[in-house]
């Protein structure tokens, strides 16, 4: 497996980094500007210097164990009170506050010097996404002077409105619902394309450019079946996905719609949670969302082909994305693993919560384990072409 790095039982250390793609330039280009433009965004996350900023961002220790500020800042920046209540977070605080008048809405807030622009990759994301219909996302309440965020004394933070529903990861997964939820994670990513945002080339450690460097992490791994699935699903990203990923299109992705973060609410699919967002090949969002629904064995994909099928009926796949798909799924799924097994051992107080997705990510991979590339690329065409909802 090329890229690999010996293994080293320490605490990543923050290496500089530029931000080697200009914010500026994540909007939409034509031909071979863009394909240079893609090709720079993935030489610029695959370096040595992004992966250690990137860990070291999640090596942190999570933001709830600062004192509790929120109720002060959210009168001193936004004029309200209310009831609040903390819920479960990896890295920032993330607060739900209860209106006199009824309203729900959340309160995320930060002291760590790389929420600045994590937050302000998110208000801006969320706001450009106001308007867009065939899908829900949260709005972000301005502050008292107009800003989508604030920054104070070393904290900084925003307000955006709760979406009511029922997470994906609560309900049935039936064909109609995950066509469905493929149609809407489309929808986004049209509405996606067209939004400009900031900070969109930051350190994040789940950007496919970090992949080939995650088996540092191999050592916290469970032996067995898990590690052996792992070893080979990273070794075909590196060997066949990864020389071809750049020629993907690319534009500002959710980077993370997982069954916690994808909502089934009255006014159709709901996405939350823009915290890993960035400029990745737009065919990653579909290779999340795909990797976490993989639990029927009877299936080649496992009943991803339904959410696949939903994906394409907005969104046709490309010959290619439609080669590299299903190790794009298994990478993912492995990464997941990988950095979740990690975490869990910098912080074993909070490893159920950052577990949560493992014993999924696992199962999935267990079921993809047999395609090929070749298996593989059929079995994404006959779900493109066969499934119904």
């Amino acid at each position: 497996m090329k890229n690999n790095h010996p293994q080293q039982a320490r605490t990543f250390e923050l290496g500089a980094y530029g931000d080697l793609v200009p914010d500026e330039e994540a909007g939409q280009l034509d031909g071979s500007m863009a394909a240079g433009r893609d090709h720079l965004a993935y030489a610029a996350a695959s370096t040595e210097a992004y992966f250690r900023a990137a860990a070291a961002s999640l090596a942190m220790r999570p933001g709830a164990s600062e004192p509790d500020m929120s109720a002060a800042l959210l009168k001193r920046h936004y004029g309200l009170t209310g009831s609040i209540a903390t819920l479960s977070s990896e890295v920032e605080r993330t607060v739900d506050v209860n209106l006199s008048d009824g309203r729900r809405l959340i309160l995320k807030t930060s002291t760590t010097a790389e929420a600045v622009d994590s937050f302000r990759f998110q208000t801006a994301a969320m706001a450009g996404l106001q308007g867009f219909t065939g899908f829900v996302a949260p709005e972000v309440l301005r502050t008292t002077s107009g800003a989508l965020m604030f920054e104070q004394e070393g904290t900084c933070g925003y307000l955006q409105t709760r979406i009511e529903g029922i997470p994906l990861h609560q309900a049935t997964p039936t064909p109609d619902l995950l066509f469905r939820t493929g149609s809407a994670l489309a929808r986004l990513e049209l509405a996606l394309e067209l939004v400009s945002v900031p900070a969109a080339h930051r350190p994040v450690l789940w950007h496919v450019g970090c992949w080939s460097r995650l088996m540092e992490l191999e050592q916290y791994l469970p032996s067995g079946s898990i590690a052996d699935n792992v070893r080979v699903a990273m070794a075909e990203y590196a060997e066949f996905v990864e020389p071809q990923i750049s020629d993907v299109a690319w534009q500002v992705t959710h980077n993370d719609p997982s069954p916690f973060n994808m909502m089934v609410t009255g006014e159709g699919m709901g996405f939350i949670d823009f915290g890993d967002g960035c400029w990745s090949p737009r065919i990653q969002d579909l290779a999340i969302a795909a990797s976490h629904v993989v639990r029927d064995s009877t299936l080649p994909l496992g009943g991803a082909e339904h959410l696949i099928a939903g994906y394409a009926s907005v969104i046709a796949l490309s010959a290619l994305e439609a080669k590299l798909l299903v190790g794009l799924m298994r990478a993912r799924q492995s990464a997941l693993i990988l950095v979740n097994y990690w975490r869990s051992h910098l912080f074993p107080a909070d490893a159920q919560y950052i577990k949560k997705n493992v014993s999924r990510a696992e199962h999935g991979l267990s079921i993809l384990a047999p395609l090929g590339v070749a298996s593989g690329e059929v079995a994404v065409l006959a779900a493109m072409s066969s499934f119904q909802p």
